[in-house]
């Protein structure tokens, strides 16, 4: 179940509580759902209940209270917890985890896309700098895979080295009054969710030669002007570029330094890249074990590992925060298209590689142990984080490798 699953069944609840005379309320448009915070528990929390409570004439632990039992009963809830003023913590069912673990390796690096295109049509634009050139990229990519149509426009001409070197592009250069192209018309760019670089995972199309076609002035338009680069990033080549460039808020300075390049736990792009190719190491040696991968239960049955969890072997693993994390990650594709925020989704992926690195060392059968179903599901689980991880690359136009 996704957060935005999580978020219906939410609504549904307060619907139901409407529905019995319970609670006398508009039923919202929306309800957050997120990780639990501090004094929380279970998988996740929504605050409905505070949000509910001034409208309803009632506390807001009351009001969580109705809600509770409304909760409870949806499918894929295992139990709700009242904690706090009113927060509702949710704890999901194992079948829930099993059915977000299988909806990521069918839908693979597209897991978090529009299910098709939508009717928004967005028009971006930039100074001519080389930090607001692949931030605007970013957006539009991201912005692309929510079903989005999308035209970029740079106020001059790129430098062909910033498209040969960052992989970046626009569509129009300079300003424009007629002639754009509506959603569903040829315009030459990309459609929505596809990507703009060759050789890229998941990128359909290759960097072209700007083309000067104007933007109509009515179109839903933002300009992208973050905090400028202090220096040119080319030195460090397409990745480690556009990472500096994409992984700091738009409001903060980015740091232009050959860190980004260094193979070592500090720098967060190379955890992100070494827990993708890991994932993908695991799938060549599960193979050669004969075994694949199959969503279910990480847990070991009872005694399982008994003789094998020595002071010399890894912790056991605990599988919430890394399915939270990629439950969430539709909601962050979502967010960071609606905010034309990219430094959203980086440090996500940052938080998806930190949740599946103590999964890896507890994937494959040790010695002369067999393959058993918990080595399965939890190279299913390894995969579908490698999937999201190689996806949500890809959409900030950077190589997932798999030898790394």
């Amino acid at each position: 179940m996704t957060p935005v699953e999580l978020s219906r069944s939410v609504l549904c609840a307060v619907r139901r509580a409407v529905d019995e005379g319970e609670l006398a309320v508009a039923v919202p448009e929306r309800a957050v759902v997120t990780a639990p915070g501090p004094g929380g528990c279970g998988d996740y929390a929504t605050n409905i209940a505070l949000q509910l409570a001034r409208p309803a004439g009632q506390p807001a632990l009351r009001v969580a209270e109705i809600l509770r039992p409304h909760l409870a009963g949806a499918d894929g809830v295992a139990d709700v917890v009242v904690t706090g003023p009113g927060f509702l913590n949710i704890r999901l069912g194992g079948t829930a985890s099993v059915a977000l673990v299988e909806e990521i390796l069918r839908r693979g690096a597209r897991y978090g896309y529009a299910n098709g295109p939508s009717a928004d049509f967005v028009a971006l634009s930039c100074p001519r700098e080389v930090r607001a050139v692949v931030v605007m990229d970013a957006v539009a990519r991201i912005l692309r895979s929510q079903g989005a149509a999308v035209r970029t426009c740079c106020e001059a001409e790129l430098p062909q080295e910033w498209v040969d070197v960052l992989g970046v592009r626009v569509d129009t250069v300079g300003d424009g009054s007629s002639g754009s192209s509506r959603p569903g018309e040829s315009n030459g760019s990309s459609r929505p969710g596809e990507s703009n670089t060759v050789g890229r995972q998941g990128d359909d199309t290759g960097p072209r030669a700007t083309r000067h076609r104007p933007v109509a002035p009515d179109l839903p338009h933002y300009a992208v002007r973050p905090v400028p680069a202090p220096l040119d990033p080319l030195f460090l080549g397409r990745d480690a570029a556009r990472w500096a460039l994409l992984h700091p808020a738009e409001h903060d300075r980015p740091r232009v330094t050959d860190e980004h390049l260094v193979q070592r736990e500090s720098n967060p792009l190379f955890r992100v890249r070494y827990a993708y190719a890991r994932t993908r190491a695991l799938s060549r040696n599960a193979t050669d074990l004969g075994f694949s991968a199959e969503p279910g239960s990480v847990e070991p049955s009872t005694g399982q590992f008994t003789d094998q969890l020595t002071s010399q072997s890894p912790a056991p693993f605990t599988p919430h925060p890394l399915q939270t994390a990629l439950a969430d990650h539709p909601r962050v594709l979502a967010q960071a298209a609606a905010h034309r925020a990219p430094d959203r989704l980086a440090r996500h992926l940052v938080a998806v590689a930190d949740a599946v690195l103590p999964l890896l060392a507890v994937v494959l059968p040790r010695g002369a142990e067999k393959p058993s179903a918990a080595h399965r599901a939890r190279l299913a689980l390894a995969e579908a984080a490698g999937a999201v991880l190689a996806g949500g690359l890809s959409l900030l136009g950077i190589d997932a490798p798999e030898h790394l």
